[in-house]
């Protein structure tokens, strides 16, 4: 399994939620949501944004590239 599927699949059970209660928060269908987290469509730029913002953690560490989950705090704004 991706990484991707695995973390996002994962931080949503380390916080006790439904799979029903992640799509609320991004705005989408539970289906939907469950097919992102089993891997059977690709999770746009803009829900993996709302899921890192929703648990605190950085795109990085959800696509996997890093396992440290704190954001990172940008040097200069663009």
């Amino acid at each position: 399994m991706d990484v991707l599927f695995q973390r996002i699949e994962d931080l949503r059970i380390d916080k006790d939620m439904t799979q029903q209660n992640i799509a609320d928060a991004i705005h989408c269908r539970r289906d939907v949501y469950r097919r992102y987290e089993k891997g059977e469509r690709v999770v746009p730029v803009w829900v993996l944004i709302k899921l890192a913002e929703y648990y605190g953690v950085s795109t990085d560490y959800i696509l996997g590239l890093t396992d440290d989950p704190k954001p990172y705090k940008p040097s200069r704004r663009l």
